[in-house]
């Protein structure tokens, strides 16, 4: 008689058939134990970022104004018209690019994040996340000095904001988790493709001129379309009339816009968690 032997299958990835609940619990607890090293990847991308720089921390600033002043100049010679805008254009233009540059810095820096640091991924077992969520420091850091620029420019217009302008920062979140989420996936594919970071910066400044966020939305054309179908577009603008005239142009566009943020974050981050077992080997 022939005895039965069990048979046990091992597989490399067994998160999934574990359930989603376990799943999203690892993810959690893995973040909680890394909060001490995300804060030192903080430091440490700041000091690298800032602390040879004669400039310092006011580079923060120098991005989004050199685009303001792009569009100052465009909007003087005639180039395109701003359309009807009943508060000063530099509050208004840099009240949009600010939350545009808060996408655009989280996204560019988190998509760089596992390239630079190569080495470490091959040399340290840790939760790779650490490394996508500690580019987000200065990228918030760099918010608060534009949010410091417009308070200025309140004062020197004498320029009184809506009482809702207390939501503003709490508006930055959606945007913030968009850029993040697709951080995640972005920094994977950088990995595999390194041509994608440039190509991001290219593209990302070609959406900004077409993408009506320092000018108001024209009544036809393609920028038109494209602004419709733009979450990007709702986000920046959202909280800008929020702080100007206390309402939204568009409310049910923005909260899809805001739900679609949350999609994006959660599920990129869970695919992220369930590829980072592979990223040392492809970088």
């Amino acid at each position: 008689m022939v005895k039965e032997e069990n048979i046990t299958v091992y597989e490399p990835e067994q998160s999934i058939k574990r359930g989603y609940r376990i799943l999203w619990k690892e993810i959690f607890h893995n973040t909680k134990e890394s909060n001490w090293l995300i804060q030192q990847l903080f430091v440490r991308d700041f000091k690298g970022q800032y602390g040879q720089s004669i400039l310092g921390v006011a580079w923060a600033l120098i991005i989004p104004l050199v685009t303001l002043a792009t569009f100052i100049v465009l909007r003087s010679s005639g180039f395109f018209s701003v359309g009807a805008i009943e508060v000063p254009y530099v509050i208004y233009a840099l009240l949009g690019l600010s939350f545009w540059q808060l996408f655009v810095t989280g996204l560019v820096q988190s998509t760089n994040s596992l390239v630079s640091a190569g080495g470490m991924l091959k040399k340290i077992n840790f939760p790779r996340e650490a490394l996508v969520f500690a580019t987000f420091g200065n990228t918030i850091i760099s918010f608060l000095f534009q949010l410091g620029a417009v308070f200025i420019l309140f004062g020197v217009y004498n320029f009184i904001p809506h009482w809702q302008f207390v939501m503003f920062p709490l508006m930055a979140v959606p945007i913030l988790l968009l850029s993040c989420g697709l951080g995640f996936i972005c920094s994977i594919i950088n990995g595999i493709i390194r041509d994608l970071g440039r190509i991001l910066t290219l593209g990302l400044t070609f959406l900004l001129f077409i993408t009506p966020i320092a000018y108001e939305l024209p009544e036809s054309g393609f920028v038109v379309t494209l602004a419709r179908i733009n979450p990007l577009y709702y986000l920046s603008i959202g909280p800008r009339e929020i702080a100007l005239t206390g309402t939204l142009s568009h409310p049910l566009s923005y909260f899809i816009s805001c739900g679609l943020s949350v999609f994006v974050f959660f599920f990129c981050w869970m695919s992220f968690h369930l590829a980072e077992t592979r990223i040392a080997e492809r970088i």
